[in-house]
């Protein structure tokens, strides 16, 4: 658990910083920028409503005793029932600004004068807002003058009185409540910086932990992410990469594979005919071969030798060239009807050397194809030529006929068949299902990859179905004019 913590803590410390900073920032700067007006607002309004109150109510005092020109006790009577319902200090000032009446019997401000410029204001008809100070007020208050009388005559002044008390202290209260709010928005920031670092570091954690591992070579590696945002993204882009690292490396295992099998089949199969000709001219140099007719023979083991290793430089680079998308097809319409009584006629001899029986069927008529008259021959040589190698007795058939808007040819022979665990490795370079057969046949083992190559270049499709003792059947399918437009 310590080491999940640690980890955590060592992933996420700087998300966890930045994002705490930040919302700290922004809580701080908020409330306390919220606060602060609010306290401000509130303030002026209550200090706004109270100051209109009280001029209202020194107003109202101003109606109560403005037939009380000089001090009487009516007047100091009036004073203390209307301080009992204004809940208000109540002063009443003369022309010169000395207070004569107030509405307490124990106020000691009775012959204290108001400051003169609140005198002059007043006496112009002018109401005053302002703090007056006085020996005995000790506490914070509020205070209005109005004017005192009636009509166009002044008598004096009337000063209301009101604690400030209350208001100071529900200011500092919304202060107080703001501060703890702050607090308080602190610690859920505190919580929801916590909880987002963990959620977006242990996400990045797995990531980085996958990274380490392609980097180290190990593309099986993917991350499990569920989420839909950004960082599932990232993840599911990493695991694409990783997939497509993992492609790579499978190809170009492969391909390394392919090249050293490569080597060792070409090595192979120049090995044998290069062996057998340094054997005849060193025998021949040797003079071991004495009468002509030996050394005749021996020149036309060393040309058929060397024929075969011409055959098998030119299909090496045939195919390679074909691999390679570099062979330029010649496409022109051919009349596959007397293409395929042609391929007939060339192997009729060699059919008639090996007692085999070579028949043509054909399913007339045949669509015309759009193709390469000689790679379509070189595809039919081949096939043709393997299942007369390939068939001790019996015959080879051609048949065709006209499907899927082309032309389906099969050869078909009653040859050695080939297994069922060889079908699918005859279209391997070198490869050669009967060893013992194909080496008496001087064969190079690359006529299939090429047939295949050649055949899907014509945006055709080949097929092979054979049984062991029973014989062999290529299927090929060509498009016709029609579909290749």
């Amino acid at each position: 658990m310590l080491r999940v913590v640690k980890d955590w803590f060592g992933v996420s410390k700087s998300i966890f910083r930045k994002l705490l900073l930040s919302y700290m920032v922004t809580v701080l700067l908020g409330l306390g920028a919220l606060g602060l007006s609010m306290s401000v607002l509130a303030k002026n309004y209550i200090y706004d409503g109270t100051k209109e109150e009280l001029l209202r109510k020194a107003k109202k005092v101003n109606l109560a005793i403005q037939n009380y020109p000089v001090q009487a006790d009516q007047t100091a009577a009036m004073l203390a029932f209307l301080d009992q319902t204004f809940d208000t200090r109540i002063w009443v000032f003369n022309r010169q600004g000395q207070i004569i009446s107030t509405s307490t019997q124990d106020e000691v401000f009775i012959g204290k004068s108001v400051a003169r410029s609140i005198v002059e204001q007043v006496m112009q008809g002018k109401d005053v807002v302002q703090d007056l100070k006085f020996e005995g007020l000790t506490k914070p208050m509020m205070s209005v003058v109005v004017p005192w009388g009636q009509k166009d005559e002044v008598f004096g002044g009337i000063v209301l009185h009101a604690p400030v008390e209350g208001i100071e202290e529900t200011v500092g209260n919304m202060r107080e409540m703001i501060v703890w709010a702050t607090l308080f928005g602190i610690l859920l920031c505190t919580a929801m910086v916590s909880y987002l670092s963990w959620t977006i570091s242990r996400p990045l954690k797995r990531i980085d932990d996958v990274a380490l591992q392609i980097e180290r070579g190990n593309y099986k590696q993917r991350v499990i992410v569920e989420t839909e945002d950004e960082i599932g993204d990232l993840a599911r882009t990493i695991n694409r990469m990783a997939s497509t690292l993992d492609h790579i490396e499978t190809e170009r295992t492969d391909f390394e594979k392919t090249r050293q099998d490569f080597f060792a089949n070409v090595s192979h199969e120049l090995r044998t005919p290069l062996t057998a000709m340094q054997g005849f001219l060193e025998a021949l140099q040797d003079g071991l071969v004495v009468d002509e007719m030996s050394r005749q023979k021996y020149y036309d083991v060393m040309y058929k030798e060397t024929m075969h290793m011409s055959r098998l430089v030119n299909d090496l680079l045939e195919l390679v060239r074909l691999e390679k998308h570099e062979v330029n097809l010649v496409k022109r319409p051919i009349d596959m009807d007397s293409f395929l009584r042609r391929i007939v006629f060339m192997f009729k001899e060699e059919a008639a050397k090996r007692n085999l029986e070579l028949h043509l069927d054909v399913v007339v008529p045949l669509p015309a194809i759009i193709a390469d008259p000689h790679r379509i021959e070189q595809i039919f040589i081949n096939l043709v030529n393997n299942a007369l190698k390939f068939t001790e007795q019996g015959s080879v058939t051609l048949r065709a006929w006209e499907k899927s808007g082309g032309i389906e040819v099969c050869v078909e022979d009653t040859g050695v068949g080939i297994s069922e665990h060889d079908v699918e490795l005859i279209w391997d370079r070198f490869f050669k299902a009967d060893r013992v057969r194909s080496r008496k046949e001087m064969g190079t083992g690359l006529g299939l990859a090429i047939v295949k190559e050649l055949v899907t270049l014509h945006h055709g499709t080949i097929a092979v179905d054979s049984r062991v003792g029973e014989g062999t059947k290529f299927t090929v399918w060509l498009p016709g004019e029609t579909e290749q437009e």
